[in-house]
């Protein structure tokens, strides 16, 4: 019996309690108001969710109201919110498809928190695993990608996702129960609908139980995946360290070098983040080139760096001697312009600059802080520029009579790819850089037995 089996599917996998309310997503489809149904039948707390998307006129707001009528025959509460999908799409440059998701979700999450509810129900069933599946093999996936939907994703559950569209179908004839059928599911437009409607059939006339095989399959790689899980040392993961304020991640190479499969590895730390299989594929053809001068290497710490991989909200980069990933930012070439001394706010990174004149007597003194610049201000010309690193920029570090790239000069000080894109160096009006923030002055502008006049920069 389709209960029963509901029943014990959420059991098995610790889905719902009969103690808390949990939200149903109710679009109006079969699979949704048999979701409905099921759960109430099944004694547990619910209250329906719809979204009206205005993405098919007339027919989204008879589907809104079918949810309407349904809920109040049923005395379930019913939550409806409306979205310009179109609008959303436009102004995020997303798909439609990617539009209705995002504000769905959004919306889902933002509901549930305020009513201090447990979980989002949503209707997914066997056949939208297995287009998931077919999906990602198309586009190109690991393992996980062939292991289909999961009961569970932070508080999205999927209580019918052992059970088939025909079983689900089967179920509302029996209690003679009316649906609604979204026409856009009907066009091969996009390519979930097109897997649906004409490469599963085709996969069906070749073998009729191919849903089947396909679903068994992918609860065997659930399996393998567990096993591989489980051979990764809890040292060989991502740990999160704040690096100038910033969090990052480390993933040791020398961990790595010690697992059967570090692309495995990498897949499992990187694909979570947006990064691609030929991204990870890349890190990982990088790590095997470079293991002889890893281990060769690794007492001097002298390992190649410099190596980036950019994802849609992340960067992963090769340092000395593990990788590094950070949240991507975009910082403006020009930070910011100082005309005189003052007090300057900067938003991206968010700091202050402070400017002040002070005249070199008897009481004056000056510190290490690296946060702190003493310059002769009369080697310095206003106004100054704020900006980020540049390819070629060059200056004379303090001690040193020759100039330096200061890329090089930042190698030297073993830093990073990603701290070399986001250093701030100051800038004077004649094209002089005075200040590599943080790191080292100018010797020019260096104060001397002669200085009359000290510039102090300071950045907090």
């Amino acid at each position: 019996m389709l209960s029963n089996r509901v029943r014990s599917f959420i059991n098995r996998y610790n889905l719902l309690s009969l103690e808390q309310v949990h939200l149903v997503a109710l679009s109006g489809g079969a699979d949704s108001v048999a979701l409905l149904l099921l759960l109430k039948e099944l004694g547990y707390r619910i209250e329906a969710i719809h979204c009206n998307f205005h993405l098919r006129g007339a027919e989204s707001d008879a589907d809104e109201q079918f949810c309407v009528t349904l809920c109040k025959q049923e005395g379930i509460p019913l939550h409806r919110v409306h979205f310009d999908t179109k609008y959303y799409a436009e102004t995020h440059g997303v798909s439609i498809e990617m539009a209705a998701r995002e504000l769905r979700y959004a919306y889902f999450e933002t509901l549930r928190n305020d009513m201090k509810a447990a979980e989002i129900c949503v209707a997914h069933h066997r056949e939208d695993s297995i287009e998931t599946v077919l999906l990602n093999m198309i586009r190109g996936t690991g393992i996980d990608g062939l292991t289909g939907i999961a009961p569970r994703r932070g508080h999205i559950v999927r209580p019918l996702l052992e059970e088939s569209k025909k079983a689900l179908l089967a179920y509302l004839e029996s209690r003679n129960q009316r649906y609604v059928t979204d026409s856009s599911n009907l066009v091969a437009d996009v390519k979930r609908n097109k897997v649906r409607l004409q490469l599963l059939p085709l996969l069906e006339e070749m073998n009729p139980s191919v849903t089947e095989s396909v679903h068994r399959m992918s609860q065997h790689l659930a399996e393998v995946m567990k096993m591989a899980d489980s051979a990764i040392p809890a040292a060989c993961s991502l740990v999160q360290r704040h690096e100038g304020g910033e969090k990052m991640w480390h993933l040791s190479y020398e961990q790595l070098h010690t697992v059967a499969s570090p692309q495995y590895v990498l897949w499992r730390c990187f694909q979570p983040f947006g990064f691609s299989s030929t991204q990870i594929g890349e890190m990982a053809r990088w790590l095997e080139s470079m293991q002889t001068s890893f281990l060769s290497c690794h007492k001097a710490k002298q390992t190649k760096s410099g190596k980036q991989w950019v994802a849609d909200k992340y960067v992963v980069i090769t340092d000395r001697d593990a990788f590094i990933m950070a949240q991507r930012q975009t910082l403006p070439s020009l930070v910011c312009t100082i005309p005189e001394p003052g007090i300057y706010p900067v938003k991206s990174p968010e700091c202050r600059f402070h400017v002040s004149l002070t005249m070199i007597d008897s009481d004056f003194s000056f510190d290490s802080n690296p946060h702190r610049a003493f310059l002769d201000a009369s080697s310095v010309r206003f106004p100054l520029k704020v900006r980020t690193l540049q390819a070629g920029d060059r200056f004379v570090p303090l001690g040193m009579t020759g100039s330096k790239l200061v890329s090089d000069f930042l190698t030297d000080r073993k830093k990073n790819l990603l701290a070399k894109q986001r250093q701030l160096v100051v800038e004077d009006a004649q094209g002089h850089i005075i200040w590599v923030v943080g790191e080292r002055i100018s010797h020019p502008c260096r104060i001397t037995a002669s200085t009359c006049q000290c510039l102090l920069l300071a950045v907090d």
